[in-house]
């Protein structure tokens, strides 16, 4: 019997990347692969990467700089090191990536990626293997699914992709490029996912798409279902509490989405929902389909449904042509919405995006000193945020022991850290937190009723008894 080859994968970027590299742990799994935390000691390392920004791609690079080395110790050794790169950046660059780092056997772009048992025996055998089309099947229907251990190793919180590819084309994004146009999962091969997963002990679903909210997929019905039909299905199953999804585009928000923020208990009250700027002008530049007021008009609606939902948001800073009065509305568009959170980013050109050639560019100095100002309102926003927690009781999903000893750390409704002293039966158990304090980003309190726990223990089969 052979021993089992070790697998690395390091992944970048979005939560797809996440659950790409699950994916791909599984799809190895029957191949002979067990994962390892040590790039040095497997024999087959994959970098699932991102390109979304110009230092992510970058850092891929410096990263397969230090894997020629390891792979060169591993030769001296006796040991034969395979290199692979997946995700966008092997999507956009393909043969790009073997001229600059010939230390990598595999090149396979993300829709290609239940390909890799192929691919790894044609890089065996021709010494190297690039797969960057997009394939006529849907990879969804080739993958291994994942064992029952697998899943219960992963947690009580995961993630399903039911969406992929975006239709948008906003200047800035490669994502129509890398992930290709939008396509839907079926309804079915959703739920079969989420009961498997619920049947080894997930208690929390975040759906995922690159433009998650345009979800299309043809239910039970024959009839194409919203998102929001989605979650309402998906609400019903047994073992499932909670509900997410991510990320969002305001053009695709509907009236069904709106009505399961309004109608469904597990669905959480806070949605991710990028606007980039706060600007008609720059929005247009950007081809975003929406004006600063469209966005606010959504905002108003999600409120109207369901009093305590809060947000977070995408901005981007020094897009080319961006004024100083084009930046303050950004800010005052944060000030209006009162994010919970937030993430921001310099203007990143990408090639052969519409952006990369527009001329009126923003200095790097102003673009740092603009960042600067929006994280500062930004953090002040969630700080307020997490300060409003305090005496307060929340309910809370355990996850997991936390770093100190004793106690345990699970999420609120908003995804905030929040940790008490307790025993580790708790985990996978929703149960309520009186707030009493907090340390940075991270709530601290006790257990309401700690040894009653507000949902069914989870059964047998979910906790691996």
């Amino acid at each position: 019997m052979k021993p089992p080859r070790k697998l690395h994968i390091k992944s970048y970027g979005c939560q797809m990347n996440v659950y790409d590299a699950q994916r791909m742990v599984d799809t190895l799994a029957p191949e002979g692969f067990v994962e390892t935390a040590s790039a040095e000691d497997a024999d087959l390392v994959i970098l699932n990467t991102c390109h979304i920004r110009e230092k992510a791609s970058e850092k891929v690079y410096s990263e397969l700089g230090r894997l020629r080395v390891a792979k060169d110790e591993a030769a001296r050794e006796g040991r034969a090191m395979q290199i692979a790169v997946a995700g966008c950046v092997a999507q956009a660059e393909g043969e790009e990536i073997v001229r600059r780092a010939p230390v990598v056997d595999i090149v396979v772009g993300p829709q290609s990626y239940h390909h890799l048992p192929q691919l790894l025996r044609r890089a065996g055998d021709e010494g190297r293997a690039i797969e960057t089309e997009f394939p006529a099947e849907d990879k969804f229907g080739f993958l291994a699914q994942p064992k029952p251990d697998a899943i219960r190793a992963r947690g009580i919180s995961a993630f399903v992709t039911v969406q992929e590819g975006c239709d948008k084309f906003c200047t800035f994004c490669v994502v129509p490029y890398t992930r290709g146009a939008e396509v839907s999962r079926p309804v079915a091969k959703i739920v079969d996912d989420v009961k498997r997963l619920a049947d080894n002990g997930v208690r929390e679903l975040t759906l995922i798409g690159q433009n998650v909210n345009a979800y299309h997929g043809e239910g039970p019905d024959g009839k194409s279902w919203p998102l929001g039909k989605l979650l309402e299905h998906l609400a019903r199953m047994p073992g499932i509490a909670r509900l997410r999804y991510s990320t969002s585009h305001p053009r695709d928000v509907d009236d069904s989405l709106i009505a399961a923020h309004r109608d469904l208990d597990a669905l959480m009250p806070f949605v991710h929902l990028p606007v980039q700027s706060g600007s008609d002008r720059i929005l247009a530049a950007m081809n975003r389909k929406h004006t600063a007021n469209d966005y606010r008009r959504l905002i108003d609606r999600f409120r109207t449904a369901r009093q305590d939902i809060a947000f977070s948001s995408d901005f981007i800073v020094g897009f080319p042509g961006e004024s100083e009065q084009d930046f303050r509305a950004t800010l005052a568009l944060v000030t209006q919405i009162s994010y919970a959170a937030a993430y921001s980013f310099k203007y990143s050109a990408r090639p052969g995006t519409p952006a990369a050639d527009m001329q009126e560019t923003v200095s790097p100095a102003e673009m740092d000193q603009r960042l600067e100002r929006l994280q500062e309102l930004i953090d002040s926003q969630q700080s307020a945020f997490n300060k409003a927690a305090i005496g307060t009781t929340v309910d809370v999903l355990f996850e997991r022991a936390a770093r100190n000893a004793g106690q345990i750390v699970g999420r609120t409704a908003y995804l905030q850290p929040a940790h008490v002293m307790a025993s580790p039966d708790i985990i996978g158990q929703i149960l309520p937190v009186r707030i009493d304090s907090l340390e940075r980003y991270s709530l601290l309190g006790e257990l309401v009723t700690p040894r009653v726990a507000r949902e069914p223990a989870l059964s047998p089969i979910a906790t691996g008894a």
